[in-house]
């Protein structure tokens, strides 16, 4: 039954034929923006025996050494192909069978004697024969010969409970496995429909990815500014906006030497007025000072002392005329602000606004074909759905569900049945096991009785009663292995050789897929079909599908169309075709047509710039500007002059030339405040405009032949390259775009392929009726049934030898032999006169 299942199950995805075209490939993509949602099936993959998985070794040890023969494929293909002809080599049949015959015969064998010998030997020992006669002869070597007897039976009497044990084992796990079969069943039910019903929703989830696929291509489209506009002028910014920005910087140069020459000529103007005011204000105050020091007392030492002394000084008030002699940059003024007369800084916007107007205009001059573009992508869509609908998995999954019902039905009614069969197995297998229980607990009885009542001061004619039950019991043991061993020998042969066969024949090739070989051969199933599966499922049995592929594909949770070749009737790849469904997208990208004209300063710019350069600010001597800058505006500190003066007046006696000389140090501080100040501050503008002035000028005229070099080949650039720069960057997002729908295409096909309708719950299902109902759940139990039952039965045979031999230690005798001092004179008790 177990069998009958799994071959519906595998053969339940091939029960129909189709015809189709030639088989595609298409590589797989290397990556995935899409996953189809993990589907969980119950069912574990595995079947775990667990400690009692080392019993199970045993017995396949035991098989492996009675049966070491290869599977034999040769021998199995010909037995099939020739099971409709009468004549069959059994030669072969009987070669790969040694074993399994030799240990039958040896089992018929002990089937047929062990009831003549028991018979014989019970005759026998009713006529006192065969140690029936109660009397024992005592020899030297009697006690060494009890105690080898009394282990050896020990021994063997553990060896038959460890195959009782094993026979207990045995027979329990096929009652609990077989009380799982139903769950385990139903795991598998479970899950195969789960594979019915998840199919449809993952054929969805592929359609609904579609929309996903959709969006994103819309919303470039509707982006077609920022992505194709934005990549036209990622491409033109490199080689334009330096040339712009540098031409920028040049129009700000232009206007900070505007403003220099501004300040620089405005404050030497000022500058020269000042020095004017400054020489006119010390000769005042020089007149001051020399009418004071004509005072009287300046003849009168020591007063006339201090009075030389600032006369001597006085020349030192005196104003630097070299200031009211530097000259003024009223022509260079005039050169920058003709210039200016063009605005270079608003032509460079113009530049950079023609620049960022790209996107504007692609975005305007493109409304029309991103609209027949999405058309295309709906139509698409349309296209793509048709497709799936027409995928020939839906049907053999509907098909299989038939089988499916067949099956889970055929289970239902049978299961009942196989667990009924099984209470009776168990039953049975009880009955046995505590058979050969009571025999060896006979045997042990015996040996304990014997061995604690045995007194060897004791006649054996005067035993106790404990030792003479014990030989009772092993009598009694005796008796039932004689009764009953060939009994358990019948069921041990039969179950042998039904679980030997089935493990050598189904299970072990089962696992090794050798039993799918055989099946894979050619024209074995039928002789018009090269390969059995193509045959029945494409009507083209030359197609290489065979038993072993499509289990290690289910095995490894391959989806049905690429398990079972399904593009030898639905090729999924041609119906897919992505240069069909993306000609018609390249197609309208090639109307996608952008125009626009991009500009960079023109001649009046050009023209601006080289008269900036021809301005005369590099040709300035800016050296006697900077010369003046670092000298005093006047021939002394005045604010230290005056601190002098007015130090040297304090130690004249009171009296007006004291008096005066302290107002003439005070005007000098207020000169210097009112007049040195303001000079310096001058000074230090014209300092900073010259700076400024020298930077502007420094290498003027290479800096605007580079920058008009510069400009040069960004025209020659934008008038060569910018026809190849839309091409290609409109090419580019055309390939964006196709290519959402080819990677989409592809992951459809691949989910088709392998992801879509896995079919690992039918391998799952396979192995779970046959290699764990029919191998682990019956023929493991089995075979270790036969293996204990079997090894416990065979010692019998030693044990009831052993038994009889001690039963006559124990037993209390009616006769025994009489010894003396000298010599041994037998004697017969006179009971028996």
């Amino acid at each position: 039954m177990a069998l009958v299942l799994g071959s519906l199950l595998l053969l339940g995805l091939c029960g129909n034929t189709f015809s189709g075209g030639q088989p595609s490939s298409t590589d797989a993509p290397k990556a995935w923006n899409y996953e189809l949602p993990e589907t969980s099936y119950e069912t574990q993959d595995s079947h775990k025996a667990g400690p009692i998985g080392i019993l199970f070794e045993l017995v396949h040890i035991f098989l492996y050494v009675v049966q070491p023969h290869d599977f034999p494929e040769d021998a199995l293909r010909k037995v099939i192909q020739k099971a409709h002809e009468s004549k069959i080599n059994y030669d072969e049949i009987a070669y790969y069978e040694a074993g399994i015959i030799l240990c039958s015969l040896l089992g018929l064998l002990f089937i047929i004697l062990m009831p003549l010998v028991g018979y014989f030997f019970c005759m026998c020992r009713c006529c006192n024969k065969c140690g029936g006669e109660m009397h024992q002869r005592q020899k030297e070597n009697g006690p060494f010969l009890r105690k080898c007897f009394a282990i050896s039976l020990l021994v063997i009497c553990v060896i038959i409970s460890i195959g009782i044990f094993y026979g207990f084992v045995a027979n329990h796990q096929v009652r609990t496995r077989i009380k799982r079969s139903r769950k385990l069943a139903d795991s598998n039910f479970k899950d195969l429909r789960t594979l019915l019903n998840e199919t449809p929703e993952q054929i969805k989830y592929i359609l609904a990815q579609y929309n996903t696929t959709k969006d994103k291509a819309f919303l470039d489209l509707n982006s077609i500014n920022s992505v194709l506009g934005g990549g036209i002028l990622d491409r033109l910014r490199p080689n334009i906006i330096p040339v712009l920005d540098e031409i920028k910087s040049m129009a700000t140069a232009i206007k900070e030497t505007k403003e220099a020459l501004e300040n620089m000529n405005s404050t030497l103007k000022s500058l020269h007025q000042q020095s004017t005011q400054l020489s006119s204000s010390l000769t005042s105050v020089k007149t001051s000072l020399r009418g004071s020091l004509n005072d009287p007392l300046c003849s009168v030492r020591p007063t006339s002392e201090t009075c030389n002394s600032i006369r001597l000084s006085l020349n030192q008030l005196s104003s630097n005329p070299e200031l009211r002699q530097l000259p003024l940059v009223d022509a260079e003024l005039n050169n920058v602000n003709n210039v200016l007369r063009t605005d270079l800084d608003g032509l460079v916007q113009q530049g950079y606004q023609s620049l960022n107007d790209i996107p504007g205009r692609v975005q305007s001059q493109t409304t029309s074909v991103v609209a027949g573009i999405k058309r295309v992508l709906n139509s698409v869509g349309s296209d793509i759905n048709n497709v799936t609908q027409r995928l020939p998995i839906q049907y053999i999954l509907s098909e299989f569900s038939g089988y499916l019902n067949n099956t889970e039905s055929y289970m239902q009614r049978h299961l009942p049945t196989l667990e009924e069969y099984d209470s009776y197995w168990w039953l049975g297998g009880l009955v046995i096991c505590s058979l050969l229980t009571l025999i060896v607990i006979f045997y042990y009885l015996g040996l304990l009785c014997g061995v604690c009542g045995y007194d060897r001061h004791a006649t054996p004619t005067t035993r106790g009663c404990v030792s003479n039950t014990g030989g009772v019991f092993l009598m009694v043991g005796v008796g039932l292995s004689f009764l009953f061993c060939w009994i358990l020998m019948i069921i041990v042969v039969l179950t042998f050789v039904v679980g030997a066969n089935v493990e050598k024949l189904i299970c072990e090739p089962y696992m090794s897929k050798e039993l799918f070989r055989v099946l894979d051969t050619p024209r074995l199933l039928n002789e018009d079909w090269e390969y059995y599966l193509s045959g029945k499922l494409f009507n083209k049995s030359k197609i290489k599908l065979t038993f072993e592929q499509v289990y290690s594909d289910c095995k490894n949770n391959r989806g049905t169309y690429g398990t079972l070749h399904l593009e030898n009737s639905f090729n999924i790849s041609e119906q897919l075709n992505i240069n069909e469904h993306t000609e018609s997208i390249s197609n309208e990208l090639e109307n996608l047509k952008v125009n626009f004209s991009i500009f960079l300063l023109g001649e009046a710019g050009r023209k601006n710039l080289q008269d900036f350069a021809a301005c005369g600010i590099d040709r300035m001597n800016y050296n006697i500007y900077l010369a003046q800058t670092g000298k005093s505006p006047a021939g002394v500190n005045l604010l230290s002059f005056a601190y002098d003066l007015e130090a040297k007046a304090n130690r004249l006696p009171p009296g007006n030339l004291k008096n005066s000389l302290r107002r003439d140090a005070q005007t000098i501080k207020t000169i210097h405040q009112q007049r040195v100040l303001p000079i310096e501050q001058s000074l230090s503008t014209v300092y900073q405009s010259v700076k400024i002035l020298q930077r502007t000028s420094s290498g003027l005229l290479e800096k605007v032949t580079r920058i008009l070099t510069s400009l040069d080949f960004a025209q020659s650039f934008i008038t060569n390259n910018i026809s190849s720069v839309v091409t290609e960057e409109t090419k580019k997002y055309g390939r964006t775009i196709i290519g959402y729908f080819e990677h989409y295409l592809q992951w459809i096909e691949f989910s088709i392929r392998e992801k879509v309708a896995s079919c690992k719950p039918v391998a799952t299902a396979l192995d779970t009726a046959v290699d764990v109902f029919l191998c682990s759940y019956i023929i493991d139990p089995l075979n270790l049934f036969w293996f204990g039952i079997g090894k416990a039965t065979v010692f019998l045979l030693p044990a009831l030898i052993f038994a009889v031999k001690l039963a006559k230690y124990y037993r209390r005798m009616d006769s025994e032999d009489v010894y003396d001092d000298v010599e041994t004179i037998p004697m017969k008790n006179p009971s028996q006169h």
